[in-house]
C-alpha cells in the first residue's frame, strides 16, 4: 500500500489530475459559498448581548464582593487539558496574542486557550508531515542537512501559522470596519444633533450599521455597554480604539474624550471627523485605482498577449503551412 502511494505521488498525470480536481472544487466552492452563507448578524448580536450581560454581572460582582460569579467561556475539555498539562500559559503566553485575538473578534478565555493549543500542535504536525514526505514518500536524494533543514522550516511555518491566521482575520475585520465607519459617523452625528445622548446614539448606530458591517455593529454595541457599566467613560473609548486598532477610530475616540473633558460641542467635532474619514476612504479608493494599471501589466503580458497573437497570426500560419506543402 505504501509503495502504491509513493508511485502515485511520483506520477505526473495523477498529480495533475489531483491538482485540477482541487482547483475545480475550490472554484465551485467560491461560487456557491456566497449563496449558502447565512446572515451572521443575529448570531453576532446575540454574542454581544451575552458579553454585555457578563459585563453587567462583573460590575455587580465588583460592587457585591460576597458573591463569586464565573464569567469565562469554558474551552473544550481536551484543549484545556493539553494547555494545563504542558503549562502552555507560561511558555507560549503572549500579551500581544491576547490583543490580536480581541482585534480579530475572539473574546474570552476559551479562544486564548485554543490559540495556545494550536501554537503547540501545529509545529509538531508540520514537522511530522514534512519528515514523512521527505524521508518516506519522496525519498529525496538530498544530503541529510538539507532534509533536516526542510523539516525545521516546516516546523517554523507551523509555529507561525496561528499568527498568520490571526493577522488575516484582523485585516478582514479592519477592512469591514474601515469601509463602514464613515457612514456610522454620519449616523452618529444625526443622532447627536437630534438630541440623543452618546450612549443612545451608539446603540442606534449599532442597530442600523449591522447590515453593512457586523464587526462595527458588534464593537459599537460593546462600547454602549461599557459606557453604561464602567466607572470611567474614558476607559470605554480607549477599549474601542484598542479593539479595532484603526487610526480613524482612535482619533474619534480621542476627540470624544476631549469633548467630555472640556465640554466642547460633540456635533461639530463629529462633523469634522466624519468628513475626514470620508476623505480617507475616497483617497484609499483612488490609491487602489491608480495602482491597478501596473498590477494588470504582468497578467496581460503573460496571459492576454500570447492568446491575442495566436488569434491574429493563427490563420496566417495555417495558410502559410498549406502553401508550403
Amino acid at each position: 500500500m505504501l509503495d502504491l502511494l509513493i508511485d502515485k505521488f511520483h506520477d505526473v498525470r495523477f498529480l495533475t489530475m489531483l491538482l485540477a480536481a482541487i482547483a475545480a472544487s475550490a472554484t465551485a466552492y467560491a461560487l456557491v459559498s456566497p449563496m449558502l452563507a447565512a446572515d451572521g448578524l443575529a448570531k453576532r448580536m446575540k454574542a454581544v448581548a451575552n458579553e454585555r450581560e457578563r459585563m453587567r454581572m462583573r460590575e455587580r460582582e465588583r460592587l457585591n464582593r460576597g458573591e463569586k460569579v464565573s464569567l469565562r467561556q469554558t474551552p473544550k475539555q481536551m484543549v484545556r487539558k493539553v494547555v494545563e498539562d504542558f503549562n502552555l500559559g507560561k511558555w507560549l503566553a503572549q500579551e500581544e496574542a491576547r490583543d490580536k485575538l480581541v482585534m480579530a473578534g475572539y473574546r474570552g478565555h476559551a479562544p486564548y486557550v485554543t490559540f495556545l493549543f494550536f501554537r503547540l500542535v501545529m509545529p509538531i504536525t508540520f514537522l511530522i508531515g514534512a519528515a514523512a514526505y521527505v524521508f518516506l514518500l519522496a525519498r529525496m536524494q538530498q544530503p541529510l542537512p538539507m532534509k533536516l533543514g526542510i523539516c525545521l522550516g516546516a516546523a517554523w511555518l507551523g509555529m507561525q501559522a496561528p499568527m498568520l491566521f490571526l493577522k488575516n482575520a484582523i485585516s478582514k475585520r479592519q477592512l469591514s470596519i474601515r469601509r463602514a465607519f464613515p457612514d456610522a459617523l454620519d449616523l452618529l452625528l444625526i443622532c447627536i444633533e437630534s438630541g440623543m445622548s452618546v450612549e443612545a446614539g451608539f446603540r442606534r448606530v449599532s442597530e442600523e450599521i449591522g447590515q453593512q458591517s457586523i464587526a462595527l455593529a458588534e464593537e459599537l454595541s460593546l462600547t454602549t455597554a461599557e459606557l453604561s457599566y464602567l466607572q470611567e467613560r474614558k476607559s470605554a473609548y480607549e477599549n474601542l480604539a484598542k479593539r479595532t486598532g484603526l487610526e480613524g477610530i482612535k482619533s474619534v475616540c480621542l476627540a470624544l474624550m476631549q469633548c467630555e473633558r472640556y465640554g466642547t460641542p460633540v456635533g461639530q467635532t463629529l462633523r469634522v471627523l466624519a468628513q475626514e474619514n470620508r476623505d480617507m476612504r475616497m483617497n484609499e479608493a483612488e490609491k487602489k485605482a491608480a495602482a491597478l494599471p501596473p498590477k494588470l501589466t504582468v497578467p496581460m503580458i503573460v496571459f492576454f498577449l500570447p492568446v491575442l497573437f495566436v488569434v491574429i497570426l493563427g490563420p496566417t500560419g495555417i495558410k502559410v503551412s498549406e502553401y508550403m506543402r
